[in-house]
């Protein structure tokens, strides 16, 4: 009923213990009382339990000073006080996150769980999307995105937020998504513009592929992408793409395509859904009419489905995209199919991290400097270990098809931790299957003397 060995969770424990231990100290030997190991692996722990006071958490695993879940399942020697943790945590460099998030791809890949994402022969789907994870109109700092409401009006509001740039492989058939180390979208000291989505992506692109120069990536994408300055910096880094093309905003391509009387098409029938899908394609279309535009080649999916009350069939989804992946019969569909699946970044992740206890946007603080964006990557990462488990880890599965839903499970892991000391996240997960049978297993905390 267990893990495969290189995904449990005491291997990907081990993995992110050894990202902080990476992380070089920034501190005067005189000033440290607490390892950034133990500051950073301490909110991570709250984050991993879904606990939305980080106070709170600090002080029920400060209860047990002898031994806590801390120590056993976490590695937490010294427990910091809250503001030493967030204090730790805002001079964090956010990229020393990084390795964690290459790391844990290949395990994926080593494990030969990856290859259940390929949309086509040895490509993958990456999606891209920006969220926001904090917002203000009282606490700000230099990285601050703003925006102005009532602009024309005396009362003039001034909003600060934080948004990150977020990339996620995922596959139509799979509802796990596998996240990747995201792009903070954030001004610089002394930059006149603001930083946005499109600049972010392109620095994000970069970064994806010094970490992974050989892996099959295609990079899905909304309109804003679809531009010749996007996609030549996707070609000059060996990607592929497939971004929506609204009619709208790119005519000459629109005017191109319906100058044809008949496009290369066919259909194909989703039996399980009701769904039939009809796909038009053209291949080395030019994106528009200027000098040295990029062919691109042009797939447009109408997708109906049968109407039970009027008995008749009605179009239920229409998009159009365009790739660099030269179309047939036999790839459209489920390029297609990958281009519909772009909603699971925000419902599948965005949406789960905000509203299904996570607590993505509940203020674990703001911070001077990297402290807000460090919070929703120990969030992210946490999110991580418990996609793996869904989809690789047995007992985990178990536990979730016992609790039904993911919420009420986390409140009884909880409540667990507060009374008892676990030698293993294992050793949790199979109490809580069979607390009755299991209860000589544990033993509650020593009570401290003092």
């Amino acid at each position: 009923m267990h893990i495969k060995k290189h995904l449990s969770f005491s291997s990907l424990r081990k993995l992110l213990s050894e990202c902080f231990n990476k992380i070089p100290e920034f501190r005067q030997d005189a000033k440290v009382n607490y390892s950034i190991h133990d500051a950073m692996m301490s909110g991570f722990a709250c984050m991993y339990f879904q606990d939305p006071s980080l106070l709170q958490f600090q002080e029920r695993m400060q209860q047990a000073r002898h031994k806590s879940n801390l120590l056993t399942l976490f590695g937490v020697k010294e427990i910091p006080k809250d503001n030493q943790l967030r204090n730790i945590v805002d001079e964090v460099a956010s990229s020393g996150f990084e390795y964690f998030f290459e790391e844990y791809v290949r395990k994926l890949q080593r494990g030969k769980q990856l290859e259940e994402y390929q949309i086509l022969p040895g490509l993958y789907l990456h999606t891209l999307d920006a969220t926001g994870f904090f917002s203000s109109e009282n606490i700000c700092c230099p990285h601050c995105l703003t925006k102005t409401h009532n602009k024309d009006e005396e009362d003039e509001k001034v909003r600060f937020m934080h948004q990150a740039l977020q990339m996620a492989i995922m596959h139509p058939d799979k509802r796990q998504v596998i996240p990747l180390m995201p792009e903070e979208i954030k001004n610089t000291d002394g930059q006149s513009k603001q930083d946005c989505e499109v600049n972010a992506a392109k620095r994000l692109i970069k970064k994806l592929y010094a970490a992974h120069p050989r892996l099959g990536i295609v990079l899905l994408g909304d309109d804003i992408y679809s531009r010749q300055p996007m996609i030549e910096e996707v070609k000059n880094h060996n990607m592929h793409y497939l971004f929506v093309a609204k009619p709208s905003s790119h005519k000459y391509l629109q005017e191109w395509i319906d100058a044809y009387k008949e496009l290369p098409s066919c259909e194909h029938t989703n039996f399980a859904k009701g769904e039939r899908y009809v796909l038009e394609w053209m291949n080395k279309v030019p994106l528009h009419d200027g000098e040295n535009a990029p062919l691109v080649n042009y797939l447009l999916c109408r997708v109906y489905k049968k109407d039970k009350k009027i008995g008749e069939e009605k179009i239920t989804y229409q998009n159009s995209w365009i790739t660099d992946i030269e179309l047939d019969k036999g790839n459209v569909y489920k390029l297609a199919r990958g281009g519909r699946c772009r909603w699971r970044i925000e419902n599948e992740c965005f949406n789960t991290l905000k509203n299904q206890g996570y607590h993505l946007e509940h203020s674990y603080g703001h911070g001077e400097k990297n402290l807000c964006f460090n919070f929703y990557l120990l969030i992210l990462i946490a999110f991580s270990f418990h996609q793996v488990f869904e989809l690789a880890d047995k007992l985990y599965q178990t536990c979730r098809g016992k609790f039904c839903s993911k919420r009420y499970m986390w409140e009884t892991l909880r409540a667990y931790i507060k009374l008892l000391v676990f030698e293993s996240w294992e050793d949790l997960l199979v109490f809580s299957l069979n607390p009755d049978d299991c209860i000589q297993r544990v033993k509650p905390p020593p009570i401290s003397s003092g």
